[in-house]
């Protein structure tokens, strides 16, 4: 056939089963009976069998439209028998499926027409499942995760998904450290990203011993330098024994130090310790808090130390003013001294058998302890105011021959103003008939040097009118003596 013959028949829309004459020349039958386009819309005058079907041709747009690869693909890859209506569209009429029908006959949930591999569409297909690919997943070759195992198949349905079981030999691989020896477990996650199986991290707070402090900054063979990772011991010790023996201020195992480490170190710096001394059996208060270690522990002994003051003050207790040693003082310092100071005691004087009252409460020590004698000292009254008992003229307290039991009249208020309780023990002159007919001792103790002596006639009951009071009385006398044998109490009859 000539391209002039071809030419003039394409110009004509032939039915389908019609036969193609042209004026002297031989009948062609239309082999694609079911077809009614014009031979041009696939045919050209160049080539009788098109190697890509003509710009004038519309590939059924509704059933599947050429798109990508399609488009650029002989005619004959699909039609081979070049038959045309009824042409299977499933991808995997055409496409062999590889997968082994494991994800079922819809090509184009992974694939697409331009470009069968590709992978942006595999890639938003694989977010769907039970692993979405990430980091350094994104990238990889298919076949690393779904190797072909029967007749050149992959395996996508029912693959593991655990990092391990795709990444054993770089477990078992590793040595630094080595992963299997050391006993770490197969969760890749907890340690390793998908952005990079290097620069891998990981999160020591999971652990028995969370990462703290200095502790955040060291290498792992640091503690692990002997290869042991599962089962470490999470003491402080069992890192910083060394530090702990060679540490001379102060000496901690000749002291006896105990190996808890974190009771006065931290992670943040070994050195800079602090020791809490209030969980010890000596709180410090006071000025004891300002003190350095060997204020108190000079001879480097720390366990089993002394508490009691006198351990640490002795000396000051022995030059002490007033001698406290020899005025017999205990060496229970805390009954007079405070943490707060060492001068400035304070003696609590009531818990003695001489508790200060009154008058005595503003006396200096020595007012009392002259003599520099505090142990034993006498607790009565006269044994201080004997000078004022012999003194007093008013009445004359030794003269008169006065109880020494000063109590009895005065109070340690004022050492004046005393006050004799006359009518418990002798002649009522406080209460009833003579209340009041008084004005001093004088009125009936005529005798200033001897208040035994006493007088009820002078001055105050006259012979007559006593007379009168007692005519009929046997036995009557008038003088003093007869007086108090009679009315003792100052009552008549």
């Amino acid at each position: 056939m000539t391209r002039a013959l071809i030419a003039a028949f394409s110009a004509a829309a032939l039915l389908a089963g019609a036969a193609l004459r042209a004026p002297g020349q031989q009948t062609v039958t239309n082999p694609h009976g079911e077809l009614k386009e014009p031979c041009a819309a696939c045919h050209s005058p160049d080539a009788w069998k098109p190697a890509k079907i003509s710009a004038g041709f519309k590939h059924a747009p509704k059933q599947f439209p050429l798109d990508g690869a399609h488009a650029q693909t002989n005619c004959r890859a699909c039609h081979t028998s070049l038959t045309f209506k009824g042409t299977s569209t499933k991808c995997a009429d055409c496409h062999q499926d590889i997968h082994r029908g494991e994800l079922g006959s819809n090509c184009a949930l992974c694939h697409s027409p331009r470009n069968f591999l590709d992978r942006s569409v595999m890639t938003q297909r694989h977010q769907t499942t039970r692993f979405p690919l990430t980091g350094a997943h994104v990238m990889a070759d298919c076949m690393s995760c779904h190797p072909p195992v029967q007749q050149g198949h992959m395996t996508f349905v029912g693959r593991p998904v655990e990092c391990v079981a795709c990444h054993m030999p770089a477990y078992v691989a590793t040595a630094n450290p080595p992963h299997q020896a050391a006993g770490f477990p197969t969760v890749c996650e907890a340690c390793h990203t998908t952005v990079s199986w290097d620069r891998s991290t990981f999160n020591h707070s999971a652990t028995l011993f969370p990462l703290t402090g200095a502790h955040l900054a060291v290498q792992c063979t640091a503690c692990h330098g002997d290869g042991v990772y599962k089962g470490k011991p999470t003491t402080c010790v069992s890192c910083h024994l060394p530090d702990y023996n060679g540490t001379a201020a102060p000496a901690h195992a000749p002291a006896g130090f105990p190996v808890e480490c974190a009771d006065c170190h931290s992670t943040l710096r070994w050195t800079d310790a602090t020791f809490d001394h209030q969980k010890t059996l000596f709180p410090l208060t006071g000025a004891h808090l300002a003190l350095i270690c060997s204020a108190c522990h000079s001879d480097n002994i720390y366990k089993g130390k002394p508490t009691t003051c006198v351990s640490c003050h002795l000396h000051d207790y022995n030059t002490a003013t007033p001698s406290h040693s020899a005025s017999g003082f205990g060496t229970q310092c805390d009954v007079c001294h405070s943490t707060a100071t060492w001068t400035g005691a304070v003696f609590d004087h009531s818990k003695t058998l001489f508790p200060l009252t009154g008058a005595h409460i503003p006396l200096a020590c020595t007012a009392c302890h002259s003599d520099g004698v505090y142990a034993g000292k006498p607790t009565t009254c006269v044994s201080c105011h004997q000078s004022d008992y012999n003194a007093t003229n008013n009445p004359a307290h030794a003269a008169a021959g006065f109880p020494t039991v000063c109590q009895n009249c005065h109070t340690t208020a004022t050492w004046l103003g005393a006050t004799f309780n006359h009518d418990a023990s002798f002649f009522p002159i406080y209460s009833g008939a003579h209340n009041g007919k008084w004005s001093s001792c004088a009125t009936c103790h005529t005798n200033a040097a001897n208040y035994v002596v006493f007088s009820c006639i002078n001055g105050c009951h006259s012979q007559t009118g006593t007379n009168n009071n007692h005519r009929g009385v046997s036995g009557y006398r008038y003088d003093s003596q007869s007086c108090y044998s009679c009315h003792p109490r100052g009552r008549a009859g």
